[in-house]
């Protein structure tokens, strides 16, 4: 597995204009971005607006972004797509079981000081750690 085109600074770019949504969506409407709380929301609660705003904007930026040829996108020709579906939906039912998605524990969770966002967050980093160690998928 090779990361193509990957830099410390536009790593730290990145990561802080998500902060800076983050603290944003908190500051102007009192919202927490985290992504499965916006996405289960827009089929229960009635402020469906800007849940769908919010997504939709994710979706376009990144194809825009993929668009420009400015991003390595990932081969996936040999992974099928009933195995993308597969761990699409292990993904949503541990966001579920987890009480929210690792943005929303580890990005606004940890920004507002919960420890139950902290724990969560150390507990996904522990299993991704094991994983590629058990894997061998480090460098």
């Amino acid at each position: 597995m090779t990361i193509v085109n990957f830099t410390p600074w536009t790593a730290l770019i990145g990561g802080a204009c998500i902060g800076t949504g983050a603290l944003l969506l908190l500051l102007g409407a009192g919202k927490i971005a985290g992504i499965s709380g916006i996405v289960s929301g827009i089929g229960t609660q009635a402020d469906k607006g800007w849940r769908l705003a919010f997504v939709l904007g994710l979706v376009l930026m990144t194809a825009v972004l993929f668009g420009s040829g400015n991003i390595a996108v990932p081969e996936l020709a040999s992974v099928s797509a009933l195995k993308l579906v597969l761990a699409g939906l292990l993904v949503g039912l541990g966001a579920r079981l987890g009480n929210g998605c690792t943005s929303g524990h580890g990005i606004c969770g940890i920004g507002r000081f919960s420890w139950r966002s902290i724990v969560a967050t150390l507990v996904f980093m522990a299993a991704g750690i094991a994983t590629v160690t058990v894997l061998g998928l480090g460098a």
